[in-house]
């Protein structure tokens, strides 16, 4: 069975994550969603809503699994015996620390990291630049899934 992983934080997943997770799942038999937890930042969302989302707007995929973990990526990996991560790109920027990531994992346990150019479509997007421009009023509609757009409409409304 061909396995692969797609980590992130997802706070929220955007289109462009949902794309990254789609081709991947179109070239793998197991997707794994890593929803990685990060102690020291506050999220808008919490792990759980985060991975209720994810499995909402993947679940017409048939192959994605969404879970926490907390740690490195490559003890994820080893633990669930997957063999290559798949990080799409956005821009250069995005590249050079990339690189200097899939080394190290490379180096440390032997998976593989495989880069996706992202679609132009999605090229500036990230889960940040959403957050910012919900909370001052902006149309984000078409960067997330209609239910993450409500989540995070209904979040910024308890703020």
């Amino acid at each position: 069975m061909r396995r692969a992983v797609c980590p992130g934080s997802f706070d929220p997943i955007t289109n462009g994550h949902l794309d990254i997770i789609a081709r991947a799942s179109r070239l793998y038999d197991t997707v794994h969603v890593a929803v990685m937890i990060n102690k020291s930042k506050q999220g808008l969302f919490d792990v759980d809503q985060r991975i209720a989302l994810i499995e909402e707007v993947t679940a017409e995929l048939g192959n994605v699994r969404v879970e926490a973990f907390h740690g490195l990526l490559v003890d994820f990996c080893k633990q669930r015996e997957i063999p290559a991560i798949v990080k799409g790109l956005r821009a250069v920027s995005d590249f050079d620390y990339e690189l200097q990531m899939a080394q190290m994992n490379i180096g440390l346990s032997g998976v593989e990291t495989l880069f996706v150019p992202t679609n132009p479509a999605y090229s500036f997007l990230s889960s940040s630049l959403v957050k910012e421009v919900a909370q001052w009023g902006g149309d984000i509609s078409h960067l997330v899934p209609p239910p993450v757009l409500q989540a995070l409409n209904a979040r910024l409304r308890q703020q």
